[in-house]
């Protein structure tokens, strides 16, 4: 009987541990494309024919358009896979998308910066459109009471697989000749390849283990698209009925805002006060490793303190991360705050995922995080804008990342407001009959 109890709970772990990998499997994009590499290739290869200002400019523009396109298209294609029952079917579509894209980085060579943005586009479309669907798969992974964990576990394993891959790849450029590779050049063209491969192998495990969450049969005469979309009309309308769900996202609107702009701002910022580019180099890996343990000490500790408490703990810290931003001279105040922000990163943002994902009704979760994801979407859009305007009015960058602390007070206060239970109540039982009972010591 033992034997078997360990069969099933085995059985039952597997799932989860899918989910988790796709974690693993996207996270090379985030790390060595959206973060680390093809930013300065796209400076001083692909846009190497223009003024350095515009080509940072078109950066920006490239950046924009990818997010607007995305927070266009997701609360549709969320409701629309809810209403067809597809989670899995559209997230593979979004992957094969941005696993494409990565690889066809590669063909970029000098002056090719339009072909660069428009792969950067599609890269970043995939990327986040596959995130709505992977998401919503969560409630059907794990039981409410494991949310915390293996949500944590996700983002635990996607600062390693992102972490390992970008080590490889920064000594793939900086030491080409080790790989028979003639120039860093090079080196950037096949670590685009590299995430390619890396992103398409290690989503297999999320196809072949996680079981798609079954939908209402679908009438013959009824068109998927325009279903999604009376769907999402009615979610919109009950997401505000859903008072607690609304307050929640209004806080994470803005506490994610703040987040979003510190990992999009924060190089930017270190080399505009003279920070060398090995000690930025050396941060962004510092923050994948150090950010594994500390994402599953947040997962650990909402054992003995609540999920908001401890989401609030890492605003906290956010908060003196932007002030002592604002007095940073030194590499070394660089590398302290960069700790900072590992300790808190993956946490915040992986116990909020999982707080949503109990307040939410879970034959619906793909519209529901259709909305949440469009709160990460427009985090990149006004906190950068924010930023860049009151450094520009200000002729510092210092009052910049000062101001973020208004995104941290703000959405933490409203945070404090919101009673995850009130919600909950009323999907708590349909929720319990379709999860598999799951803790995260069988992972």
């Amino acid at each position: 009987m033992t034997i078997n109890k360990n069969k099933n709970s085995l059985k039952d772990s597997l799932p989860a541990l899918g989910w988790c990998l796709y974690d693993w499997a996207n996270s090379a994009f985030a790390t060595t494309i959206m973060a680390a590499v093809l930013p300065v290739y796209y400076s001083t290869v692909a846009a190497a024919t223009l003024p350095r200002n515009q080509a940072s400019s078109y950066w920006g523009y490239t950046n924009t358009v990818a997010m607007l396109i995305i927070a266009s298209l997701s609360a549709p294609l969320g409701a629309m896979a809810d209403a067809a029952g597809k989670r899995k079917s559209y997230l593979l579509r979004f992957a094969l998308i941005g696993i494409l894209a990565s690889g066809l980085l590669a063909s970029v060579g000098r002056g090719g910066w339009l072909w660069a943005s428009f792969l950067y586009i599609m890269g970043r479309i995939g990327f986040c459109g596959g995130n709505i669907f992977y998401d919503s798969l969560l409630p059907y992974v794990a039981k409410r009471e494991d949310f915390d964990r293996i949500s944590c576990l996700g983002y635990a394993l996607g600062y390693l697989g992102g972490g390992l891959l970008l080590a490889l790849n920064l000594v793939m450029i900086l030491k080409p000749r080790w790989f028979g590779l003639a120039t860093p050049q090079e080196g950037s063209r096949i670590s685009f390849l590299t995430v390619s491969l890396w992103w398409a192998i290690f989503s297999l495990p999320i196809f072949l283990l996680v079981s798609e969450p079954r939908a209402d049969e679908p009438r013959p005469d009824q068109n998927p698209f325009l279903t999604g979309l009376r769907r999402l009309s009615a979610t919109f309308h009950q997401v505000r009925q859903y008072g607690q769900v609304w307050k929640f996202l209004l806080a994470y609107w803005l506490y994610n805002d703040g987040i979003g702009t510190i990992i999009i701002m924060a190089t930017i910022f270190g080399a505009e006060i003279g920070i060398a580019q090995k000690h930025l180099i050396g941060a962004i890996l510092l923050v994948q490793f150090l950010g594994i343990p500390f994402t599953l000490l947040f997962g650990w500790i909402t054992r003995f303190l609540e999920t908001k408490r401890c989401i609030l703990l890492g605003l906290a810290v956010y908060t003196l991360a932007a002030i002592g931003g604002y007095f940073m001279r030194t590499p070394l105040h660089f590398w302290i705050l960069a700790v900072m922000v590992a300790m808190v990163q993956g946490g915040c943002q992986a116990l909020s995922r999982s707080l949503f994902g109990r307040m939410i009704p879970q034959e619906q979760s793909a519209e529901f995080f259709a909305f949440y994801d469009i709160s990460t979407k427009f985090a990149g859009i006004i906190g950068p804008a924010l930023f860049g305007l009151i450094g520009q009015l200000s002729g510092s960058s210092r009052y910049g990342i000062i101001s973020l602390i208004i995104f941290f007070l703000l959405g933490g206060w409203l945070l404090i407001q919101v009673r995850p239970d009130e919600k909950s109540q009323k999907s708590e039982s349909r929720n319990s009959k379709n999860a598999p009972d799951l803790s995260l010591s069988d992972v």
